[in-house]
């Protein structure tokens, strides 16, 4: 089984259990960045790709592999694969749907910690040896919060909000949920959760978290009109991806009050270097967010999960069988 393997070039080695069947597999490893014609040259017998969750997978390199039968995200992400070109191919399109689930719900319980006690100020604050004043202050306002005090409101409850949920009722909280369609009563209950339509949702939580894929139907949701629907005051956490939220409404957000805090474990336009948009705001707009670099699904945990399902459907693929975490049945007339 010939596979090309586009991304971090230890991830296979650090990540793949060693099997007699993993063993005999060749691996192409290539960097990140190169273009079509370069991968289709290190490897142009391969029949398998494994990708980087945020890389292209074009219809151009499809074509330029005429062995190829599978493309496996690295990841959950699979929106930078070309669904449609794979689909007129008979090519599988696959995800690792559930791999990181509890490491994202940790850095979204991290990021809403964050923004309740605003770590940002407080950090600076001891730095600066202000911490007095920003003590005093907190208990002369009576503003410091803890979790418990928020209604969280999760959009999308997939893997991941699941696993929020179940961490966030170990702090007291009251959850909401949103999704297209609502769970039945028994997986409520199990949940601890309660459903609430969108604009409902927006009015009613302190606390919004994504937990959303990037379609077409999602890419931007986080516009201004969404922002206007919610309450005045509020926090919005995301550890789904940076294209689900338009910046600049976001940005008026912060600045007249509507969102108290946010916490961006991802952001549109990365990787995020300095000139990055969000960079050039208003330093005491900057004050309102909590940022980490788009860690919450790359736990050493995760990858292991991750390349245990890839590597369960590239052996499923070698003996001529269906693998079993597709994303493009559609596109396969799969039903």
């Amino acid at each position: 089984m010939k596979i090309l393997h586009i991304g971090n070039v230890k991830n296979v080695e650090n990540y793949t259990e060693k099997t007699p069947f993993t063993e005999s597999a060749e691996v192409v490893n290539a960097p990140l960045g190169l273009t079509d014609d370069a991968y289709a040259q290190m490897a142009p017998d391969a029949e398998v790709i494994i990708v980087d969750a945020i890389t292209e997978i074009s219809e151009g390199l499809m074509e330029k592999l005429p062995a190829l039968k599978m493309v496996h995200s690295e990841g959950v992400a699979f929106n930078k694969i070309n669904l449609a070109a794979a689909g007129r191919r008979g090519i599988y399109v696959c995800n690792c749907a559930g791999m990181n689930a509890r490491a994202v719900a940790e850095q979204t319980l991290l990021l809403m910690l964050g923004v309740v006690k605003n770590v940002v100020s407080g950090d600076r604050a001891v730095r600066d040896g202000r911490q007095m004043d920003v003590k005093m202050g907190y208990m002369g306002a009576g503003s410091l919060k803890e979790l418990a005090d928020c209604k969280v409101g999760l959009i999308g409850f997939g893997a991941i909000g699941k696993a929020t949920a179940d961490m966030l009722h170990a702090f007291g909280v009251t959850v909401y949920y949103t999704k297209r369609h609502c769970l039945d009563a028994e997986e409520e209950a199990r949940y601890q959760v309660q459903y609430l339509p969108m604009d409902e949702l927006l009015k009613t939580c302190d606390m919004l978290s994504l937990h959303v894929p990037v379609t077409g139907e999602t890419m931007g949701m986080c516009n201004r009109e969404f922002f206007a629907k919610c309450r005045k005051g509020s926090y919005f956490i995301n550890t789904s991806r940076g294209e689900l939220v338009d910046d600049e409404a976001l940005r008026e957000a912060l600045e007249n009050g509507t969102i108290a805090m946010a916490g961006l474990d991802t952001l549109d336009h990365e990787p995020v270097q300095k000139d990055h948009l969000i960079l050039s705001w208003p330093q005491e707009t900057k004050e309102k967010i909590l940022f980490s670099p788009h860690i919450g699904g790359i736990t050493g945990s995760s990858f292991r999960r991750g390349y245990a399902m890839i590597w369960e459907d590239i052996e499923k693929i070698s003996g001529g069988e269906t693998p079993g975490h597709i994303v493009n049945q559609k596109e396969l007339n799969l039903g």
